[in-house]
């Protein structure tokens, strides 16, 4: 079997994996919502590809001037449409094969992505204009393949990073310093002529005869980099050949007051800091949400009303959306002990509402530079810290009846993706949607002021009223208890 030969029939076991999975039916419900936000990403391509092109002036090279930028967007996405190659390495590893053709296969995939060529809703509707235009022919096939190419080679720089920061999320710091390296003579020169002679000068590399071949040379030099660097850290993975012993158990002996809640908090404490799972997600959160606050309070990119209660919003809600997303997923390593007692999970509920609710805490006090600087309102931060804690908790706190499958607490380059059902769908687009709604609705009535105050007294009633909605879960979650506890089982690595 040569390796094209393999590589096709690694791409069939793939497909089949997910057709062969226990959570199938959660698959064909991400399917319908991919499509859905594939067609409206492609929407936007065609749309922001023709004002690009009504900027070139009938010359090519506009695009590639833009490309720094679209790299980095490109890069932010993939956090989301691609993982590493390594989770689908893992079954293939002791088969007697290359211990590099897996790797191998899997990134020629990733060149080969279907999202790669998304981008050419962009590249092509521009190409086309500035041809009408009066573009040279050539120049524009040359700058099309060149764009596409940077995308491909950009698809490889995500796997490298994406690689180091599942082992260490500082490593988020290294890669924002690298997409940032083009930007790095707007440091020296802050006129504007400067801006206009930076574009002019990436768009005259970019048209060269010369770029496409060097960016052909670059691709392959990251091919084989990669190579090399996936299954290093892969093999590590699985063979556990770094695992470190604990040198410390913190007791955090002040919760034991609160009896059981107590020692669930200290479960949930101990998970954020300990394992990988939670600790990435954490760590992760804080730096979006520090990063988001320094915009907002220092630059001029988000000044107009809306766009600041927005961020506001999502700098409370995005570390317990993405730490309660997948709710009783941690908890389903060792679901069968928390059944053993009745009542057990309403106080794990319970520890789990008072815990996220203080670690809003933490976003607060990093947005108050934006309070100093005129930008937020101390009454604007009480309001949505409270609705946060409130009614965003309440509607995530939800998917605690639906979730079933088990996330491992270790969670490194070898583990597989989650999808929801429909009704996770439901409730993760009303987390989404529902803060910002009532904020534009009360915006719309009666003011800022008067819905800042509406806010602060709407989420303390869902914050009072806790144990009866965490009661009402419980009694939902023990009716699918059985079809909850056959997920949990079945989808345990």
């Amino acid at each position: 079997m040569n390796k094209f030969q393999l590589y096709r029939l690694l791409r069939k076991n793939t497909n089949l994996s997910y057709k062969r999975s226990p959570a199938f039916e959660q698959n064909k419900w991400a399917k319908v919502l991919i499509y859905m936000g594939g067609g409206l990403f492609v929407t936007y391509l065609i749309l922001y590809g023709g004002i690009i092109a009504m900027t070139a002036d009938g010359e090519a090279g506009r695009m590639l001037s833009f490309m720094p930028v679209i790299l980095f967007i490109d890069f932010m996405l993939r956090f989301i449409f691609q993982t590493t190659p390594g989770m689908m390495v893992k079954p293939y590893i002791l088969q007697p094969i290359s211990r590099y053709t897996a790797i191998e296969c899997f990134l020629l995939s990733s060149h080969v992505s279907g999202y790669n060529f998304l981008w050419l809703a962009m590249f092509i509707p521009y190409s086309m204009i500035i041809l009408i235009a009066g573009a040279g022919f050539w120049a524009v096939l040359l700058e099309l393949i060149a764009s596409e190419l940077l995308i491909m080679i950009n698809s490889q720089v995500y796997l490298f990073f994406r690689t180091l920061i599942n082992r260490r999320v500082l490593w988020f710091i290294p890669a924002l310093a690298f997409y940032a390296i083009p930007y790095t003579p707007l440091l020296i020169n802050h006129k504007s002529s400067a801006i206009g002679r930076l574009i002019d000068t990436y768009a005259a590399i970019g048209t060269g005869w010369y770029f496409v071949p060097a960016l052909i040379l670059i691709i392959l030099a990251l091919f084989y980099m990669n190579r090399a660097f996936q299954f290093k850290y892969v093999y590590e993975e699985i063979s556990k050949s770094k695992e470190r012993e604990l040198k410390h158990v913190s007791q955090f002996r002040f919760l034991e007051r609160f009896g059981l809640v107590g020692e669930y908090i200290k479960i949930e404490l101990k998970s954020n800091l300990r394992n990988k799972t939670m600790r990435s997600r954490c760590i992760m959160s804080l730096s979006l949400i520090i990063v988001f606050s320094l915009l907002v309070a220092y630059t001029p990119m988000y000044d107009n009303e809306l766009m600041q209660n927005f961020w506001c919003v999502y700098c409370f809600a995005i570390y317990g959306v993405t730490a309660l997303i997948k709710i009783m997923g941690q908890e389903g390593n060792y679901i069968d002990l928390l059944m053993t007692h009745k009542e057990n999970i309403i106080a794990l509920l319970k520890a789990k509402f008072w815990f996220y609710s203080m670690v809003l805490i933490i976003p607060f006090l990093i947005m108050l530079p934006a309070v100093f600087t005129g930008k937020f309102t101390l009454l604007m931060l009480f309001a949505y810290m409270l609705l946060t804690a409130g009614f965003l908790h309440f509607i995530i706190f939800q998917l605690a009846v639906y979730n079933k499958q088990t996330l491992p607490l270790q969670q490194k380059v070898t583990a597989k993706g989650n999808f929801e059902n429909g009704m996770q769908i439901v409730i993760e687009m009303a987390a989404l949607f529902g803060p910002i709604l009532i904020t534009g609705v009360g915006y719309l009535l009666v003011g800022l002021t008067y819905t800042y105050i509406f806010i602060c007294v709407f989420g303390m009633a869902f914050i009072v009223s806790h144990p009866l909605w965490i009661r009402n879960i419980y009694n939902r979650m023990m009716k699918r208890r059985y079809e909850n506890l056959e997920g949990f089982h079945s989808t345990r690595q």
